[in-house]
């Protein structure tokens, strides 16, 4: 099987689109050779994509040492982070679709051979893993590695949302001004993803461990000198994968996301990687109540045996010299698939057995199948009669002693008047805050209450109140807390129906979350509600609120 690009670039019939690459600098012997391209996500505004024009380089002269041409482009990505808390946060879920939707069409309009992805952050790395998914060439993923931890605050090393923390903190006069400012200056000390094991790592190492990443490519820092050596090799494997004919859809495949879900659950990774992978299965035509499923059973069969910022005080850089990925991959490889196809070319069990490891193994960090920091689900999901869809939560970032939880409601129809009950002390122990018409379609986009949660914390209140919602969370969250609860409000689920003071009760050891009211209560409320205005009618907002799937689809952009 030749280059696709050949087919549009033989003479003499093609030479006005030779001519068109020869325009901008493309010769005769690069024509010659498969035409890869770089989707690259580079910008000025987001701490993890910062580093990605240097990564960028790196992996643009490997492609050419391979024998590859080399055709970049660029690719929009936002930062989770910038966007909390307001308008701007809208519009970040429904980005990963556009990401998705661009990168094809680059790919196909110019009919490139083979893809390199390059991106760190939230939504921006699902959307090109579905954009492989989607896509039949050789495609890779690459991200650009996580930020360093910043200064010991709060009995760790600080990171960026510690700035949130603090900032409950300094309402409830736990810290002094002078301490809050000199932290703006001192968590987030370098570029890259986010320094805990947030959405942005999370959809990293979901990458690496369904094979679409080279083996322990996940968690090395962005400024580590191996970064680079890393984009290099993926330059050289690109090419070889154009070669072999090995494309996305033999290596993202159903064994390969379960392959996926398995590190998710060991790790305790984010909740809204439940969201992703769906939405990457989906272009595999995979049936979300297979991938909802998959999610629960092996996550019954599958204990924590990795433990990281938010659940322990270790960074990524800390998990990084632990191991990783291949560490847990291997302490875990009698759950895995070990006959995936990766895009080494070769298989994930031979990856295992070959890979190196440069820094002494952390038992604190990284422990073993038979000796796991929990045999309970590091995610898990919930069902019941406030979420008869599904709702998702992360018994791994809640204590313990809060896994059963049974409260009074405080409701909320939106993210700002929950933040702004929290900080003025609306909030007592024993509430459930209730925060609703945050979905796909009501939200519109699924906004995180990252910074509900945070102040939470910061007013000492974590362990004595509990959230749920039908947005999302970010992945350092912690405390207790259900999110992605479907149908949501505006779609008329039982989130509709609560009332303050209604008793809720998450049970995560029984997979339950329950109203206290009856079936026929429930429906009585129900009929006297009337469905919201959509918030937004215009633009792109617009669109994504009228053709949203629900949270248990992936809320992809459903026709």
């Amino acid at each position: 099987m030749g280059n696709r690009s050949h087919d549009i670039l033989k003479k003499p019939d093609w030479c006005f689109n030779r001519s068109v690459f020869k325009s901008v600098g493309f010769s005769d012997d690069d024509l010659n050779r498969p035409v890869i391209g770089i989707a690259n996500s580079w910008n000025e505004l987001v701490p993890g994509h910062a580093n990605l024009r240097q990564v960028a380089d790196h992996v643009r002269k490997g492609i050419y040492r391979a024998g590859g041409a080399v055709a970049e482009f660029g690719v929009i990505g936002a930062c989770d982070g910038t966007a909390q808390g307001h308008a701007g946060m809208h519009y970040i879920l429904p980005s990963r679709d556009l990401i998705a939707n661009d990168i094809e069409v680059m790919v196909e309009a110019h009919r490139l051979d083979g893809i390199v992805l390059l991106g760190s952050c939230d939504k921006i790395v699902p959307g090109m893993l579905m954009a492989a998914a989607r896509l039949t060439i050789p495609a890779i993923f690459l991200n650009g590695g996580p930020m360093l931890g910043g200064v010991t605050f709060d009995g760790r090393k600080s990171d960026l949302t510690t700035m949130s923390e603090a900032l409950g903190m300094l309402k409830s006069d736990k810290i002094d001004g002078e301490t809050y400012e000199q932290l703006e200056e001192l968590c987030g000390p370098t570029c890259g993803s986010c320094a805990f094991y947030g959405t942005a790592n999370t959809m990293c190492c979901m990458a690496e461990a369904m094979g679409m990443s080279l083996p322990g490519a996940a968690l090395v820092p962005a400024v580590y000198a191996d970064r680079l050596r890393l984009a290099e090799s993926t330059g050289k494997a690109i090419v070889s994968l154009v070669q072999c004919q090995i494309t996305a859809d033999k290596v993202i495949t159903y064994q390969s996301l379960e392959n996926a879900i398995r590190v998710l659950m060991a790790t305790g990774g984010s909740t809204n990687a439940v969201l992703h992978l769906s939405a990457v299965a989906a272009e595999l035509g995979i049936d979300a109540g297979a991938m909802m499923a998959a999610y629960d059973r092996l996550s019954r069969t599958t204990p924590q045996i990795a433990k990281v910022n938010p659940a322990s005080q270790y960074d990524m850089e800390d998990f990084h010299q632990a191991g990783g990925i291949p560490k847990v991959m291997e302490e875990i490889k009698q759950l895995l698939h070990g006959d995936s196809i990766t895009v080494t070319g070769k298989t994930v069990a031979e990856n295992l057995a070959a890979y190196k490891y440069k820094y002494p193994f952390n038992p604190n960090v990284i422990s073993t199948l038979d000796q796991p920091f929990s045999q309970q689900k590091g995610l898990a999901i919930l069902k019941g009669n406030l979420a008869p869809g599904t709702a998702v939560t992360k018994p791994a970032a809640i204590d313990p002693a809060m896994h059963v939880f049974t409260g009074s409601a405080k409701v909320f129809d939106c993210e700002e008047a929950a933040e702004a009950a929290i900080l003025n002390g609306g909030i007592a122990a024993g509430d459930v805050v209730v925060i609703r018409y945050e979905g796909p379609k009501g939200g519109p986009g699924m906004r995180e209450m990252y910074k509900a949660m945070k102040y939470i914390y910061g007013m000492g209140l974590a362990k004595k109140t509990a959230l749920i919602t039908d947005g999302r969370f970010s992945g350092t969250n912690n405390g207790c807390f259900v999110g992605h609860i479907s149908p949501e409000a505006a779609e008329g689920g039982p989130l509709a129906a609560v009332e303050n003071g209604d008793k809720i009760t998450i049970d995560i050891p029984n997979g339950s979350l329950h109203l206290h009211l009856s079936e026929e209560e429930i429906q009585a409320r129900l009929t006297k509600w009337q469905r919201p205005q959509p918030k937004f009618t215009r633009g792109y907002l617009g669109v994504y609120s009228k053709l949203a799937s629900s949270a248990a689809k992936g809320a992809v952009i459903e026709l």
